[in-house]
């Protein structure tokens, strides 16, 4: 049997992240978002706040959770 990877575009978030919102991706390619798909699924993140995989409001950390709807996120 072969390996097939699918993406489940409601995952897909399309807001601007906080601007403490750290990912190893944002090191290798400059980018938070990354158009590659073997990119795109990298998920460590950190607070750069914090330097933990949990944010200042002890919520996880991650692109589709540090959005405006949090205390502690900030814009651009």
């Amino acid at each position: 049997m072969s390996y097939q990877r699918t993406v489940n575009e409601s995952d897909v978030t399309a807001g601007p992240a906080c601007v403490h919102l750290r990912s190893k991706a944002m090191y290798v390619t400059g980018d938070l978002n990354p158009s590659h798909l073997d990119e795109a699924g990298s998920h460590y993140c950190w607070c750069n706040l914090t330097q933990h995989i949990v944010g200042p409001d002890d919520a996880p950390v991650d692109r589709c959770n540090c959005v405006g709807s949090r205390e502690c996120y900030h814009a651009r």
